[in-house]
């Protein structure tokens, strides 16, 4: 198996998606039985129903939200705080997660590209509310803004919304000097990351896909493929010590 010296790479990039949390009990969006092959994301996970639809929206939030509560880092993640923290490192890690279990396994700095589950924040978009930290279940009702009264709703970004603005800047600075872009559990079909890889290819960067299943499409950009389950496959593509 493909064996990284990460320890030679200077700036390096890591980009997750939902297939690096399967092993910790959730539930994948694309891949095979995924969220997404039973219910369609438009009715929960579009900028319309973020703001519109919130009786809709919350119950289905609020069953990923107690899914999350019980679940811990795998091996994966486990794999990706040791290298961030490992004496010299320079690795931007970057995730398309919603489920914080980056920094439960002790990751610092984790751009988070499509928000935090365990946010909430005004629908209202004149409010000056700031999203805060929330981990309660909305079942049966929607929440209300405490400033101006308006629905509250999950602090996530939906189809049509765009990318939280410090967020992409980052990831774009990251991707200018990376000289090692890797990509794990995510399909690379949805943009803006799916474009990620031609940026580290255009940089210079070794590119590497780890994933349970070949790539959909266009994957001229990634120079290597590691197949495999992420928890398994990780820990020594990186060569970081399981804990």
């Amino acid at each position: 198996m493909l064996k990284l010296r990460t320890r030679d790479f200077r700036n390096i990039v890591v980009l997750t998606g939902a297939g690096i949390s399967a092993a910790s009990g959730l539930r994948t969006y694309r891949g095979s039985g995924g969220l997404w092959t039973e219910m369609d994301p438009e009715s929960f996970s579009t900028a319309e129903a973020l703001t519109y639809d919130l009786a809709r929206v919350w119950p289905f939030y609020s069953e990923m939200r107690a899914a999350v509560l019980t679940a811990t880092p795998n091996d994966a993640h486990r794999a990706l705080a040791d290298l961030q923290l490992a004496p010299g490192a320079s690795l931007t890690l970057v995730t398309q997660n919603v489920d914080g279990l980056h920094q439960q396994a002790g990751s610092t700095d984790v751009v988070e590209l499509h928000g935090s589950l365990f946010r909430t924040r005004c629908s209202n978009a004149r409010c000056a509310l700031p999203p805060f930290h929330d981990t309660a279940l909305y079942n049966d009702r929607v929440p209300t803004c405490s400033m101006c009264g308006a629905a509250l709703r999950p602090d996530i970004v939906g189809f049509g919304e765009p990318l939280p603005i410090e967020a992409e800047m980052r990831v774009k600075r990251a991707l200018r000097d990376c000289d090692l872009f890797v990509a794990v559990g995510t399909s690379g079909t949805v943009a803006p990351a799916a474009n990620f890889v031609r940026g580290a290819d255009y940089a210079g960067a070794m590119t590497v896909y780890v994933n349970l299943e070949p790539m959909q499409g266009d994957n001229r950009y990634f120079k290597q493929t590691v197949l495999g389950k992420a928890e398994e496959v990780l820990p020594g593509l990186l060569g970081t010590t399981r804990r």
